[in-house]
């Protein structure tokens, strides 16, 4: 019987727990078929060795492969990410050049469409005026206001042209075109606003990123900030550009998405397709702060710094 649980013991794997069971119960059997001695213990006892060195071989087997299974799946995922992240990244650089482009065109329209119509109607309103030349002042004034409002429509348009595409960025450079930023965001608000804007050239995607965070964060301070003071900064520090914006309003909470945090999260897909980072730090009650930075291979390739 004992050699019976013996070769059954070879063909089975067990537990440690139930190796040790079994091997009481064949030392038991040995010793009631009058076997027991010396030779039989050490073989029992071998035979219990084997037994359990196997079954943790087998249990050690059966780790590493759930290990490896669970690296393989975190392998995939991981690949799947970075993926992904990548993809995002290109079709936001893509919907973000597409929508410059739409920019582009329309204000094309308005410059050469409107302009024109408003020219005509300025000339109409010469002539007419030079007709009307002391008589009819009911009609002169009327003609004055008309005057008045199409010069009104004429600097509206370039308002919303200059909007669309900053011609200031490409004719005179990313610091003077802030500077115009923060005139013209402190003539139409109360808030106001602290430049320290050094006159730093990127390369011209680089400098239209820069511009279009600046503008976008000085919109949504205008919407929602409620603060009184504004802090725009660009600097050169060492190996790396920085842009930041910082105000004291009310502040929000970076982790709860609403719809100011829309807008910075494309411009975030903007700054890393450029190889940038973008950080922003605030707390209810605490004001804001949006922190660009972008290494030092978007400067311009004329110069680094060129003076004003």
């Amino acid at each position: 019987m004992a050699t019976n649980l013996l070769s059954v013991l070879e063909r089975r794997p067990f537990t440690a727990p139930l190796v040790v069971v079994t091997t009481v119960l064949l030392l038991f059997l040995l010793a009631s078929e009058g076997s027991y001695s010396v030779a039989a213990l050490s073989a029992a006892s071998l035979i219990a060795l084997v037994l359990f060195l196997r079954q943790t071989a087998a249990l050690a087997r059966q780790q590493r492969e759930a290990q490896q299974l669970v690296q393989s799946a975190n392998d995939r995922l991981q690949f799947d990410v970075t993926q992904r992240t990548a993809q995002l990244t290109d079709l936001t650089q893509h919907l973000q050049t597409a929508r410059e482009d739409e920019r582009n065109r329309l204000a094309r329209e308005l410059h050469d469409e409107l302009g024109s119509l408003l020219t005509s109607a300025r000339l109409d309103a010469a002539r007419i005026k030079s007709r009307l030349a002391g008589s009819a002042p009911d009609a002169q004034e009327r003609l004055a206001h008309l005057v008045e409002t199409l010069n009104s429509i004429g600097a509206m348009k370039a308002r919303i042209i200059e909007n669309l595409r900053p011609s200031a960025l490409t004719l005179l450079g990313l610091a003077t075109a802030l500077q115009i930023l923060c005139r013209e965001f402190t003539e139409v608000s109360d808030i106001e606003v602290h430049c320290a804007i050094e006159p730093i050239r990127l390369r011209p995607n680089a400098e239209l990123v820069v511009y279009r965070l600046v503008q976008e964060a000085v919109n949504n301070i205008t919407k929602y900030a409620q603060a009184r003071n504004v802090w725009i900064k660009l600097a050169l520090n060492q190996d790396e550009v920085q842009a930041s914006v910082r105000d004291d309003g009310i502040g929000f909470d970076p982790h709860t998405a609403t719809r100011a945090a829309y807008g910075l999260v494309g411009m975030r897909f903007r700054v890393e397709a450029e190889g940038g980072t973008l950080a922003i730090e605030s707390s209810p009650g605490q004001g804001a702060l949006i922190l660009m930075s972008l290494p030092v291979s978007t400067l311009a390739a004329a110069a680094a710094v060129d003076p004003l």
